[in-house]
């Protein structure tokens, strides 16, 4: 069922509800319990002709989302999303917003993985206030699991290609059958949604359900985080390295302009990866949680595409009800070999006039847009440096109050895409970025997240890739460019960002 065919909503779904049946101790049994309670529904049907409900079974033990989602690697829609550490400093800026130490409806939920959908929204067009209504119809703040998981295109103005085709401008799912990571313990859920305006019957919803949860797994096999050794094929970049020089150098023309507002604008490359043997988009991810630390981790995968999979460590909003937060996040530097020089290199960055200048129209600019929809916005700190295991960014937390929850739609449209993805300002720096980049971004560097009832959270789909069975990978990097950057070094930092990737691959030399 596609949540946005028809016309635009008006009211939300009759019945929106949330079922918990007590704890089990093993994926089996509580496959077992959703079996029966599906067919207790299906003896006894709801009188409404539209709602959502949500079936949910705790299991005693601490299960990896990603291990149970890769048991079910053929079952299509699927989706995979982690969020960061409840403890990095931006949460604790936002818990003092709202007086308390947590930020999140279940603190403990470490990662969500789901497949099937029992409602999905996508569309060729332009992410709409109706397309948001369409979703959050079938949200509510008392059943807070019940989520839609998916992304937004960077530029939904831009002709899709073909490997993007299956995203359409946008496309978020709400999983048949979803299994939930927490601390401690593990939950498995199934949910059927229905509408008769949407053409799809109670009768039509319930068994579709049942027919993704036959071929449901229960035996969950732990993931090994490591590529298998392949040979590497091709390699291709687009653009070249010569063409980047190009580039980079009209850009800096466009901005040394005295005539030209362009400030930044951020470039971006595309490298086709192709090796002897398919790598397996779950895999990838797995590895790349072992470098997640402060980073969001998902996977989008619609039922005729390729996976979106990413490490990404910048957050765009997180929303609990009125409050609102965000960060700013650019400047980017290696990691140092030992802690003296990682911390000459963590002051180089923090002295850097050129990252001073990108991360300020970064922060300034988020700083506007909040205040444009929130009675008052703190920024703390001002500028620090984050550091993942590869690298390390200048950023700043910033949140605020909003005066309306119906602001969110507001708040998404103008936060994205922030200059840290796009440029400053803002279209007349994707209108360069169209003029010049000879790819399609798809929902690289877009919104990549989901909508709750009462909470929603998105981060920014950068350090990504696009994993098709038997295309290889595209990878996806991106850099800013503003006055005084280097062609050279602007390179190298697309190579340490997309490193994360490749040095995932062991490679054997292929001799021909």
């Amino acid at each position: 069922m596609n949540g946005c065919q028809g016309d635009p909503p008006i009211l939300p779904v009759a019945t929106v509800e949330t079922r918990t049946f007590p704890a089990v101790a093993s994926p089996k049994a509580a496959m077992d319990r959703l079996a029966s309670a599906v067919y207790e529904l299906q003896c006894h049907p709801p009188s409404v002709t539209s709602g959502i409900i949500r079936l949910e079974v705790p299991i005693e033990q601490q299960i990896e989302a990603i291990d149970w989602l890769h048991a079910q690697n053929q079952l299509l829609p699927h989706c995979f999303f982690s969020s960061r550490s409840q403890t990095s400093g931006s949460d604790l800026f936002i818990s003092s917003l709202n007086g308390n130490g947590h930020i999140s409806v279940n603190p403990d939920l470490i990662s969500i993985a789901g497949v099937g959908s029992a409602v999905f929204f996508r569309h060729s067009q332009q992410f709409s206030l109706d397309n948001w209504r369409s979703i959050k119809r079938f949200l509510s703040e008392k059943c807070p699991l019940i989520r839609a998981y998916g992304a937004i295109r960077f530029d939904a103005r831009a002709h899709i290609s073909p490997e993007w085709k299956a995203f359409g401008s946008f496309y978020f799912m709400v999983p048949q059958v979803e299994f939930d990571e927490l601390e401690g313990s593990s939950v498995l859920a199934a949910t059927i949604a229905w509408d008769d305006a949407l053409f799809c019957s109670w009768r039509k919803a319930i068994t579709s359900l049942q027919a993704t949860m036959q071929q449901i797994t229960t035996i969950i096999v732990k993931l090994r985080k490591e590529l298998p050794t392949t040979f590497m094929l091709s390699n291709n970049h687009i653009p070249s390295r010569a063409y980047w020089d190009m580039t980079v150098k009209k850009a800096l023309q466009t901005i040394n302009k005295r005539s030209s507002p362009l400030t930044k604008v951020v470039l971006a490359r595309s490298s086709r990866i192709v090796a002897a043997t398919d790598v397996d988009p779950l895999t990838w991810l797995a590895c790349l949680q072992l470098e997640g630390e402060n980073a969001y981790q998902f996977c989008i995968q619609p039922p005729d595409g390729p996976a979106f999979i990413g490490n990404t460590p910048e957050q765009l909003f997180h929303r609990k009800r009125l409050n609102i937060h965000s960060e700013a996040l650019a400047g980017t530097r290696a990691r140092g070999q030992s802690k003296a020089e990682d911390l000459q290199i963590e002051l180089d960055l923090l002295s850097s006039p050129k990252d001073h200048l990108e991360f300020t129209i970064v922060r300034e600019s988020i700083r506007r847009k909040l205040e444009a929809v929130c009675d008052k916005v703190f920024v703390e700190p001002q500028k620090a440096v984050r550091k993942l295991p590869r690298v390390q960014h200048l950023y700043a937390c910033l949140a605020g109050c909003l005066k309306s929850e119906d602001d969110e739609f507001d708040i998404l449209s103008s936060l994205h895409p922030t200059p840290a993805v796009c440029g400053f300002p803002t279209e007349d720096a994707r209108l360069l970025i169209a003029d010049t980049e000879m790819f399609d971004r798809g929902m690289y560097a877009g919104p990549v997240g989901w909508f709750g009832g009462g909470e929603t959270e998105f981060a920014v789909g950068i350090r990504s890739a696009l994993v098709e069975k038997g295309l290889g990978a595209l990878i996806y990097a991106g850099t800013g460019i503003v006055k005084g950057s280097d062609s050279s070094l602007e390179w190298e930092e697309l190579e340490l960002k997309t490193s994360q990737f490749t040095k995932l691959i062991k490679l054997d030399v292929l001799i021909s």
